[in-house]
């Protein structure tokens, strides 16, 4: 192989043309050689705008392209499952969008099947790739603020209803906020502590619009470590109010977040790390107490994904965010609408 990994795109518009694409392009070890839409003008008007080698119109054509050594797969979660076998029956390496399939059993198949082609996988939770993310996780893992006790984050859009969307759809894209931004925050209060959720409780509502998939949601967690966590997401606030936050407390300190998460690397986190506390304070003077700031140099999150997976390819790094993550993820979600339809605290 060469010294680049020579990638497809299926899904090439939305997600992979915002933001994934020209990640891609910014990578030292990865080569831009194809893209795939169903419509053949918006496939050739991809191809043209990253100026790549060929645009096919399906995910058959692509796969059979000997100068495609990966797929990076962005397209409706109905088809995951399918386009990712086909990959791996093709020989690819597969990146693909979160969730993996529409159910975690699904997605389980999927990683089975994968593994046994030998090919590799990776989940596209690129939010791990966050300065303040490896910075909180780097700080937990170092005991900083002592044992995490408590956790929450909160992700948003504006998300009003437009017929025809996948997103909207139930069949097509398996939930609603949950399932498309809780995922990451989810993924991320597991990444961080290093421990995974073992209880789930959940309440989802359409509160604000008509389709048939939540547009609220509050799921409880309590993760193997103890933490107790809340993770809220919405389709029904406006952009501009939005506070994406991910903050983490501890017996002996805090991690606070705050627009931490999202497509962008940013934000501001405050850090207080105290030590061992003593006896009882009858002042209670909380609101005296201020953090500092901790220093990272911010990037891009979609080049060190694809720089990452690439690396995984060419050199047999160990993938960093393996697909086998997200399908525990899921089941976490899976657990957290039982939950919701049954008015239950779910065991994993």
């Amino acid at each position: 192989m060469s010294k680049k990994v020579r990638w497809g795109v299926i899904g090439a518009g939305g997600i992979a043309e915002r933001r994934t694409i020209p990640g891609m392009l910014l990578c030292d070890n990865a080569e831009l050689v194809a893209v795939m839409e169903i419509n053949e003008e918006l496939a050739e008007k991809c191809r043209a705008k990253w100026n790549c080698a060929k645009a096919y119109t399906n995910e058959a054509d692509l796969l059979a392209d000997p100068n495609i050594d990966a797929v990076y797969i962005a397209s409706p979660v109905v088809h995951h499952a399918r386009q990712a076998m086909a990959a791996a029956d093709a020989g690819k390496h597969i990146l693909i969008e979160k969730p993996l399939a529409i159910t975690a059993e699904e997605g389980q198949k999927v990683v089975d099947y994968c593994a046994a082609k030998g090919v590799k996988m990776a989940a596209g939770l690129m939010m791990r790739y966050g300065a303040y993310v490896q910075a909180m996780k780097q700080a937990v893992a170092e005991g900083k603020i002592g044992k995490p006790v408590s956790a929450y984050s909160q992700f948003t859009c504006w998300y009003p209803d437009m017929p025809g969307n996948w997103r909207q759809n139930k069949k097509d894209g398996g939930g609603g906020c949950l399932m498309d931004m809780g995922v990451h925050c989810i993924d991320l209060l597991q990444y961080i502590m290093g421990s995974e959720v073992k209880e789930v409780a959940a309440f989802h509502d359409t509160q604000t619009f008509k389709y048939e998939v939540e547009d609220s949601s509050t799921v409880m967690l309590r993760l193997e470590n103890g933490c107790q966590c809340v993770v809220q997401t919405n389709f029904n606030i406006p952009d501009e109010a939005a506070k994406w936050r991910v903050e983490l407390f501890g017996d002996q300190g805090r991690l606070l977040g705050d627009n931490v998460i999202g497509q962008i690397d940013g934000g501001e986190l405050d850090a207080m790390f105290l030590g061992e506390q003593g006896g009882y304070n009858a002042q209670q003077d909380t609101n005296v107490a201020t953090g500092s700031a901790i220093e990272v140099e911010f990037g891009n999150m979609y080049t060190r994904e694809v720089a990452s997976f690439s690396d995984s390819i060419l050199n047999g790094t160990p993938v960093e965010v393996p697909a086998q993550q997200a399908v525990q993820v899921q089941r976490v979600m899976e657990a957290a609408y039982r939950s919701a339809e049954n008015g239950t605290v779910e065991k994993l």
